[in-house]
């Protein structure tokens, strides 16, 4: 008897441990190690990595290196390198260091957005539009986060027509691509299968990625729904670097060895090599002096 899932066939990973999960680490690391670690992840056969963040020092300054952070790094061809960037600013110095990709970022709640960026969900669209516009101008693409998609440290569980509004409108400014991010890690499978009903009914499931945290070990069962509704891009982080620094408990990313261990084990292609993002997740974690956040990485590397 066969048993078949109705999934995407292949899907795309993007690493997002050398940006928001270093960012979110106790020790800071330096130009060398940073670099390090792309060129290792570079290596795995991932073919996007977010590779640092132009915010102010004063706000992250775990990311205040990452002008030369890019500049120093191995490109390898066919991997996007990309950066966050809150604004017109962070944009110019992300072009000035040759990222291939930006990302903006924005939240489904008021009060987290005056908490991380300082500013109303209104003002943050604000801000971005001469971004988008300067970034399209010279075909640089534009990715956006949506946070909090299904929680809120602040206001507890978040409308989910608050994240179709501000979903809708940063694809009708230009981005190409919405990351859906479970901030602190309170989805489930049902809460996310509810939010994917209102959003896909209304936005392109090619143009949605999720970004799930697993605080309470629900990541893995929110993109396996996920798959079932046509999502083909997720966000994880090496060795589940990363955490949520507004939020008791958001202890970190997704780990990306234990999403690739799933993807591969229902014959989802990702073109990663498990073995070499193992040793990537161990290296950075002994690098860190932090327990691996990987399951998948201690059990077989134990």
């Amino acid at each position: 008897m066969s048993f078949k899932l109705d999934v995407p066939s292949k899907v795309s990973i993007v690493e997002v441990g050398p940006r928001d999960g270093l960012q979110n680490e106790k020790t800071p690391l330096s130009v060398s190690d940073k670099v390090k670690l792309i060129d290792a992840l570079s290596d795995t056969g991932l073919r996007r990595i977010e590779a640092g963040s132009f915010v102010s020092p004063k706000w992250v300054p775990q990311m205040a290196n990452s002008h030369e952070v890019l500049t120093k790094i191995k490109r390898k061809t066919g991997v996007v390198y990309s950066a966050l960037t809150p604004n017109s600013r962070g944009f110019e110095d992300a072009i000035s260091a040759d990222a291939d990709e930006v990302a903006v970022f924005g939240a489904a709640s008021e009060s987290f957005s005056q908490k991380n960026i300082n500013c109303s969900i209104a003002e943050s669209i604000d801000r971005f539009i001469p971004l988008i516009q300067a970034a399209t101008s010279k075909g640089i693409p534009v990715r956006a986060y949506v946070s909090c998609i299904l929680g809120c440290p602040y206001e507890g569980e978040i409308d989910a027509e608050a994240v179709l509004d501000i979903s809708k409108t940063l694809l009708d400014l230009g981005c190409y691509e919405v990351s859906l991010g479970d901030t602190i890690g309170v989805g489930t499978p049902l809460k996310t299968q509810k939010l994917l009903n209102l959003l896909i009914s209304q936005l392109p499931v090619e143009k949605l990625a999720m970004h799930m945290h697993d605080t309470y070990g629900q990541a893995l069962a929110n993109v396996l729904i996920g798959l079932q509704n046509g999502v083909q891009c997720f966000d994880s982080s090496v060795a589940g670097l990363g955490g949520c620094p507004y939020a008791q408990g958001a202890s970190g990313n997704l780990a990306s060895e234990d999403l690739v261990y799933m993807l591969s084990n229902m014959h989802i292609e990702t073109g990663i090599d498990l073995n070499k993002l193992i040793n990537v997740g161990h290296d950075i974690s002994v690098r860190l002096d932090r327990a691996n956040g990987s399951k998948v990485g201690k059990a077989l590397k134990a």
